[in-house]
């Protein structure tokens, strides 16, 4: 939710990542996925909005812009926005800021997801391997030099597809 933007890129592990699903992906991209377009708010749209739009679409997570720049700045979870509100640390009238997860932009060198991106390296991504075995519950997928958000996608959608392809 790396450049896709999630967790900051690390040296891999010794051992290399081993797909388990990589028989059923035959070549097949994140494109192939049909990720639906990203909802972006800014840091100033409240908290219901945030839940409101999230619910609307049936969506998990969505990312932050920047009001002027449209720059990602980080993202909302929504099952954790809801965890936050139940325990009284944010109100549905806050403004996002106060809950929004932050993307770190110094010194962090982030994997970028695009369309192009195979699904092997979409599962890698998910399950840590280059984040030091930390697993991603979503990847923002973005252009290749990262100057838009297209879409995001989540380790569900990754199994629905697996689901859909014959073996």
């Amino acid at each position: 939710m790396t450049d896709v933007m999630a967790q900051p890129a690390q040296p891999k592990a010794s051992e290399p990542f081993i797909s388990q699903w990589a028989s059923r992906y035959r070549g097949a991209t994140v494109e192939d996925l049909d990720p639906p377009a990203a909802l972006s708010l800014t840091p100033s749209d409240s908290i219901s909005l945030a839940l409101l739009s999230a619910f609307e679409r049936d969506y998990t997570h969505l990312t932050v812009v920047d009001a002027e720049t449209r720059a990602l700045l980080g993202y909302i979870s929504i099952p954790q926005l809801q965890t936050q509100i139940e325990q009284g640390k944010v109100k549905p009238e806050d403004e996002i800021r106060s809950a929004m997860v932050r993307f770190r932009r110094r010194g962090a060198k982030y994997q970028v997801i695009t369309m192009e991106t195979p699904l092997e390296e979409l599962e890698a991504f998910f399950a840590g391997a280059a984040t030091g075995g930390q697993k991603q519950d979503f990847a923002v997928i973005t252009d290749e030099r990262r100057r838009f958000v297209l879409g995001v996608a989540t380790v569900g959608d990754l199994e629905e597809f697996v689901k859909r392809r014959p073996a």
